[in-house]
């Protein structure tokens, strides 16, 4: 069994900062990559931020420039750093991670229970 636990969410003003966190534990033989989705009322999942095993990362052209994701290999955990933010930014923020349980295991996705962010004066 996998769980994923964000922290980090909260109210904040505009152009304030925030960090988020999120970390796996459980039955994890190997994380391919971890990233952080956020959905709003009315509006579909999407890509905030990606990062791989290697740190290769891939950011949503709405938060490039502001938001910066990183992870930590030897505590399963990656972080979501925002800066700048803007109301639009306001949404349920879910970790997801890409791993196996086992070696004999294939890859497969598993998703934090999430963690609202709100950017508002």
């Amino acid at each position: 069994q996998v769980q994923l636990v964000e922290s980090g969410g909260g109210l904040v003003q505009p152009g304030g900062s925030l960090r988020l966190s999120c970390a796996a534990s459980g039955s994890i033989f190997s994380i391919n990559s971890m990233g952080w989705y956020r959905q709003s009322v009315g509006k579909q999942r999407e890509l905030v931020a990606a990062i791989t095993s290697r740190s290769s990362t891939d950011y949503a052209e709405a938060v490039k420039g502001r938001f910066t994701v990183s992870r930590d290999n030897g505590k399963n955990t990656i972080y979501l750093q925002m800066n700048s933010l803007k109301p639009e930014d306001t949404a349920v923020y879910s970790c997801n991670a890409v791993l196996r349980t086992s070696v004999s295991d294939y890859f497969r996705g598993f998703w934090g229970q999430g963690t609202q962010v709100t950017v508002s004066s």
